[in-house]
């Protein structure tokens, strides 16, 4: 799961809250965090401040869950500092996303990652997205899965269409994950293995219990019964894609986005804070509305 980072209202790190959310995360059965990136909103802290934030969390986790960081740098060379230090504290892998800027070609993109590959021992997911400028193509995602700790991808085109092309065109071996909830029972009956790098797990509140008996049911061969479970969950699931995944859609960022994330994560008790400036939070009967709704859906 990929959790947002709460804040205090002096616009600083809470760390108390980040310890609190994590005893949570554990209590609710989350194996692994994804973190440091756009949700975190570790695009918009001091680097001394991201650097920081890894140290908080790793120290929280105690080993207890999986943890992988979140690479938004255009700067290999960044990018391989952070890496290194978050490896030290037990981190296993990084989500890394294409260069932002500069580096646009297929052959530069592939040396980014060759070099990156060459010089850390850290797992690396891609990261294949339209917030990067440049969805990686399928001819780039052949040659990107055959260095040796590129492991998986983010598909984060979300076309499921071309999600079903990568799991045929790329290594059996190569995970390929769908960050889209909606379609993550259907992943498990056609090769999908996880749902990596989003939040709905945590965010489904009193209703997580229908998206673990749907996987176990799943696992299970008992299709028609996961089915029920995974319909049961739609309207909670509407809600999640209509106010976050179709917002970001629209706009290629998650910048405005995730606001409403941080109101629903407070609405079911977990520790958000404000958003930090220069994005905007959310408009108070904004809020109003979206608790509302949570509590209408029975998620808190």
């Amino acid at each position: 799961m990929c959790p947002p980072t709460p804040m205090t209202p002096e616009l600083t790190l809470d760390e108390e809250g980040i310890r609190e959310n994590i005893e949570a995360y554990i209590d609710m059965g989350v194996n692994g965090l994804v973190v440091g990136g756009f949700i975190s909103e570790c695009w918009n802290v001091k680097l001394s401040d991201w650097f920081r934030y890894h140290e908080i969390v790793a120290d929280a986790n105690k080993g207890r869950m999986d943890l992988w960081t979140i690479i938004l740098d255009p700067s290999v060379h960044q990018a391989l500092e952070k890496m290194a230090f978050v490896e030290k504290l037990g981190y296993s892998g990084a989500e890394v996303m294409n260069p932002a800027v500069q580096l646009r070609t297929d052959d530069e993109i592939y040396d980014f990652f060759k070099y990156m590959s060459d010089h850390s021992n850290l797992a690396i997911c891609l990261y294949r997205t339209p917030v990067s400028g440049k969805v990686l193509s399928f001819d780039l995602m052949k040659r990107l899965a055959d260095l040796e700790t590129v492991v998986a991808v983010k598909q984060g085109s979300l076309n499921h269409a071309e999600t079903l092309k990568l799991r045929r065109e790329l290594r059996d071996d190569f995970i390929v994950s769908e960050p889209w909830e909606r379609f993550f029972l259907d992943d498990l009956r056609h090769g999908g293995q996880v749902i990596y790098g989003e939040l709905s797990y945590i965010i489904y509140g009193k209703k997580r219990h229908l998206m673990k008996e749907y996987m176990d049911l799943a696992r299970a061969g008992k299709w028609e019964e996961a089915y029920q479970k995974w319909a049961e969950l739609r309207p909670v699931g509407d809600l999640y894609d209509d106010v976050f995944l179709w917002e970001i859609v629209k706009t290629a960022t998650y910048a405005s986005a995730l606001a409403m994330m941080k109101t629903w994560y407070e609405a079911i008790g977990l520790k958000a804070g404000p958003m930090l400036p220069p994005v905007r939070d959310v408009a108070p009967e904004r809020k109003e509305w979206l608790r509302a709704r949570l509590k209408e859906l029975g998620v808190c």
